[in-house]
């Protein structure tokens, strides 16, 4: 046999040997134990603390938020949704005892892993902040091509502007949410009396308009006035007269008028009652917002009982014909008729107001 075979021969033999003598060296003794797969992996995996848990698992601590959920649109396996708590706050890992667990979807991504791996490892907490802005709801809502027709979808401009969903929606459901919505004025409604002796000459004496072209203040909520007055002030809602007016207001200004005007009793108006009774008929669609009776349960949006008819007529159709611009009423009244905006401000200033 040439001697160069013999050569090629010795060195494939060596090779071979030496791969074995490694597989040996290098394979875990464990990996033949249950199978073909590490055997003492089985221990370790079981020991491993899960990183997702489900919703269940955060039942027992935060029953009023599971509630909510559980009884939600969110939480609807048959209808194909089935968004659970770990969805938006990101793996629970070791959460008991700690602070927090990252509360938005960007958050999630890019800090949720740390926070269980920190507190894994060293037990510090890992607190970190709540966003109230459109992140969570944006990533599934928005509405865009290719998402499935259960998966409500919103044009975000059209739907409410800049608004955080929180200031409507409970955070722990998308249905609309008032119970965390409280209207209790900060200010001081003996200092806000005596400011509101500029406001006399068009709103009335104690907030009830003598002039039916201008609104009632009175018993208007406290968080509507405060907000009203700082887009008058910022010209955000553009008025000659009011941002005028509000110019000279500071903070505590807006608070204390908001105490007097929201603390004094309102009354009701009165109207045609044939065309209150055809305002009735379309205030179905206002009342999610303004409440069934023109008492809004939302302290944001305005309550409409007991409002001048006037008024009312003027507002909707200067929402209707652009003069005044609002993400919602502004698509709302162009689905309006003259003949119907009359019928549901009679209704309105017909309504008893709290």
């Amino acid at each position: 046999m040439p001697k160069h075979i013999m050569r090629l021969m010795v060195l494939v033999a060596a090779a071979a040997i030496v791969g074995f003598s490694a597989k040996i060296y290098f394979t875990d003794k464990s990996y033949y134990r249950y199978g073909h797969y590490r055997g003492d992996s089985v221990a370790e995996i079981a020991g491993d603390t899960p990183r997702f848990r489900g919703s269940t698992y955060c039942k027992s601590c935060h029953e009023k938020q599971y509630a909510v959920w559980a009884d939600s649109p969110h939480n609807k396996p048959a209808e194909g949704r089935h968004v659970q708590c770990e969805v938006c706050h990101g793996p629970v890992g070791l959460h008991p005892n700690r602070e927090g667990v990252p509360s938005s979807f960007d958050e999630r991504l890019a800090l949720g892993a740390k926070h269980v791996l920190s507190s894994e490892q060293n037990g510090a907490p890992t607190k970190l902040p709540a966003r109230k802005d459109k992140t969570e709801c944006i990533q599934c809502h928005e509405a865009m091509p290719g998402r499935p027709t259960a998966q409500r979808q919103v044009e975000l401009a059209a739907h409410a502007g800049t608004a955080p969903c929180v200031s409507c929606h409970d955070p722990h459901a998308p249905k609309i949410s008032y119970s965390g919505m409280p209207d209790k004025p900060k200010g001081n409604a003996a200092a806000g009396k005596v400011l509101s002796a500029n406001c006399t000459a068009c709103h009335g004496p104690g907030g009830e308009s003598t002039n039916p072209v201008w609104p009632n203040l009175a018993g208007q909520h406290a968080t509507y006035l405060i907000n009203a007055l700082q887009a008058f002030k910022s010209g955000a809602r553009p008025n000659e007269m009011m941002g005028g007016m509000a110019a000279g207001l500071n903070d505590a200004d807006m608070e204390n008028l908001a105490a007097y005007f929201s603390g004094r009793s309102c009354k009701g108006i009165g109207a045609d009652k044939a065309k209150a009774a055809l305002g009735k008929k379309r205030s179905a669609s206002c009342a999610l917002c303004h409440g069934p009776t023109g008492v809004s349960p939302n302290p944001s949006w305005p309550d409409l009982a007991g409002q001048n008819e006037a008024y009312l007529g003027a507002t909707l159709k200067s929402f209707k014909d652009g003069g005044r611009v609002h993400p919602v009423m502004s698509s709302v009244a162009k689905t309006l008729s003259d003949t119907a905006i009359d019928n549901l401000a009679a209704f309105y200033a017909s309504a008893n107001c709290k």
